[in-house]
């Protein structure tokens, strides 16, 4: 919906969600805590993160600009497993769930 005489703004957010086995999952949206929890409650029952039991945010990234983070998304979706396990090390090392402290890391951005 197009805002008149606003500077209307709305977050896209890449993320990459994992299991227990570390299989990795790229996706975009702009509810990420939303998304998340459809995700970790397996909303999409015949989905391939509920499939096998995609439980923890492991990275994220936030833009304003809706085909920037589909280009960002794609770009990381191209990449080999080692790359985006580089990705998510650099910054979450342990792999934790930070969907936990989700509004606590957003403050600090």
């Amino acid at each position: 919906m197009a805002q008149t005489g606003s500077s209307f703004t709305r977050n896209v957010w890449v993320y990459i969600v994992s299991n227990k086995s570390h299989t990795l999952y790229t996706g975009i949206a702009t509810d990420l805590l939303a998304r998340v929890r459809e995700h970790k409650s397996k909303t999409y029952a015949n989905a391939f993160t509920a499939r096998y039991n995609f439980d923890r945010l492991v990275w994220f990234e936030t833009y304003s600009d809706a085909s920037a983070a589909a280009r960002r998304e794609r770009q990381i979706k191209g990449w080999r497993r080692s790359k985006k396990v580089a990705l998510i090390q650099e910054k979450n090392p342990n792999w934790m769930d930070l969907s936990v402290r989700l509004d606590e890391l957003l403050l600090l951005r």
